[in-house]
């Protein structure tokens, strides 16, 4: 009979075969990982290391510009919103801002809180052009940057002020009509008598409530969802009879399309009322996996293109960089495949954009100057806010 312990002994590897297995294994994980990262740009996705340093270079040089531009009481082209925008961009910086601009932001807030009134609203009622909500909302979203406890007072009366200026039962409104829930920009309707809602609006609204706390489980947010779903081109939610279904956005629930109509008719949906239909819709707390949710993600990956704002060309090109950074950051997807099938890194691409159009001077500007985009301190404040918001997709 054989000794069963000699042939258990003799088939079995040595301690010197065993390490030499062990090695051979480790080498073809290390040979996967090398050609794992090798890949990595082929599924878009870019070195983070470049990508934070070129946007920390154009987020600093950006910013140097910016500070020169500054008047003398404080504000930027003596307006509460371009001044607040500013200021975020300022205060938004990845790492926080450099001690060399603390004067810079505090005289902006300081110029900001100069112009709240009792109400709890914060605008320049001496505007030949007053912009109630729009400025309101920019302001709360500077003062919450902040993070000073100072301003946590003036920030509730402020909230306050916008969820009051919410279309809805107390105006008399009822849940079928196609206004409630919406915010506008609230001049012109107290000039004209009449009352509406627009999608730019409300989602700055709903960026100042969310970005400053506003609390989850008010009434609010449910008839925010039923604004932004009258808005969306997207006819399974959408309950007005303009509604097609390719689940992009117009500008208002009337059908209002700054993009005009398409081939059949119907509101042609566009990037930036996109983008910011899908921010609101997040920050209103709807999942992400939601049917109206992805029906935008879909628009925006059958027409993604940083080139223009589709299908406007170059209008409002930057306003649209900056809310779809803030509507993809929200959205938690750092790649975006399009409808060819290619993958795109979307803020590294951003990035590249945005050091090809910066002047030598340090800002940017918009060669089409519809929505005020010929003003370089706006559109450089829209650029470094885009930069700042889409970095925490690289962390």
């Amino acid at each position: 009979m054989h000794d069963l312990g000699q042939i258990k002994c003799a088939g079995a590897p040595n301690r010197a075969q065993f390490n030499l297995q062990e090695e051979r294994v480790m080498k073809k994980i290390a040979v996967v990982l090398i050609i794992a990262a090798l890949m990595i740009p082929c599924l878009g996705i870019s070195s983070d290391k470049g990508t934070k340093d070129k946007a920390m270079n154009l987020i600093d040089s950006g910013l140097k510009w910016l500070s020169t531009q500054q008047e003398k009481d404080g504000s930027f082209r003596h307006n509460v919103g371009i001044t607040g925008l500013a200021i975020t961009a300022f205060l938004k910086r990845p790492g926080g801002p450099p001690a060399e601009y603390k004067s810079v932001i505090q005289k902006g807030l300081d110029y900001i809180l100069k112009h709240q009134n009792e109400d709890g609203s914060i605008y320049d009622k001496s505007s030949e052009m007053p912009l109630p909500n729009y400025e309101t909302s920019i302001a709360v979203m500077a003062l919450a940057a902040s993070g000073d406890p100072k301003y946590k007072k003036i920030i509730a009366k402020a909230q306050k002020w916008l969820a009051q200026s919410q279309l809805d039962e107390g105006e008399g409104i009822s849940p079928d009509d196609p206004r409630y829930g919406g915010i506008g920009y609230g001049a012109s309707a107290a000039r004209s008598g009449t009352r509406r809602g627009d999608m730019s609006n409300l989602s700055f609204a709903v960026q100042a409530l969310k970005e400053s706390g506003f609390p989850k489980d008010d009434p609010l947010w449910g008839k925010v969802v039923k604004f932004i779903e009258r808005c969306q081109n997207y006819s399974e939610t959408n309950d007005q009879p303009w509604a097609g279904n390719d689940g992009g956005f117009v500008y208002a629930p009337d059908g209002e399309s700054k993009a005009g109509k398409d081939a059949n008719g119907k509101p042609r949906s566009y990037a930036s009322m996109t983008y910011a239909g899908l921010l609101s819709f997040i920050y209103a707390n709807v999942d992400k996996n939601d049917p109206r949710v992805q029906a935008a993600v879909r628009w925006i990956k059958q027409h993604y293109t940083l080139d223009e704002n589709t299908p406007l060309g170059k209008q409002g090109l930057f306003y649209n960089y900056h809310t779809m950074a803030k509507a993809l950051t929200a959205y938690g997807e750092r790649v975006i495949e399009d409808y060819k099938g290619i993958k795109h890194d979307w803020y590294a691409e951003m990035v590249d954009k945005f050091a090809s159009l910066q002047k030598p001077g340090g800002f940017w500007v918009n060669e089409a100057d519809r929505w005020m985009e010929s003003d370089p301190v706006l559109v450089t404040a829209y650029v470094i806010l885009a930069l700042d918001t889409g970095f925490s997709i690289l962390m």
